[in-house]
């Protein structure tokens, strides 16, 4: 569903994405104990990190994101998604989000999702954090010209 006025807003999708990412999060969690939080399993399974969830776990993890990714584009086909009008924004962002990652002890769903559900003080500041940079990223960005619609 669209929302009239409002291009690329669609929230009964949104919501029903949203169900799914804190199903995914509940049963991680109480069926495992684990956090499922997308950048500490990705760095299990590609062997960065060497505690947490177990390998095979975080390996299953990550193959089913992509698996769901390309289970997706079969049924609906691609996504239609507009970029930066440069490759360079592409891989300063992607560094720079890397970086905080790392830093910050995890990713957005990681403390947005699982850490927020669990009333996490240090998530919240993380959530605070990156919802805050993300919207002053996006005015600066934009105040400079260098903004995409």
């Amino acid at each position: 569903m669209i929302i009239p006025g409002f291009p690329g807003a669609a929230p009964v999708e949104g919501l029903a994405g949203g169900l799914l990412i804190g199903l995914a999060a509940a049963i991680m969690l109480l069926g495992a104990g684990r956090i499922a939080g997308v950048s500490g399993m990705a760095a299990r399974a590609v062997g960065l990190s060497k505690g947490g969830t177990p390998w095979p776990m975080a390996a299953l993890f990550v193959g089913g994101l992509a698996l769901g990714a390309a289970l997706f584009t079969m049924l609906n086909g691609p996504v239609e998604a507009t970029y930066p009008p440069s490759a360079g924004w592409l891989v300063a962002g992607g560094l720079i989000v890397g970086f905080g990652t790392r830093m910050g002890s995890g990713c957005t769903s990681g403390h947005g999702v699982c850490g927020m559900s669990r009333l996490s003080p240090r998530s919240l500041l993380a959530t605070i954090t990156f919802i805050g940079s993300g919207m002053a990223t996006v005015a600066i960005i934009n105040a400079l010209g260098g903004g995409w619609s």
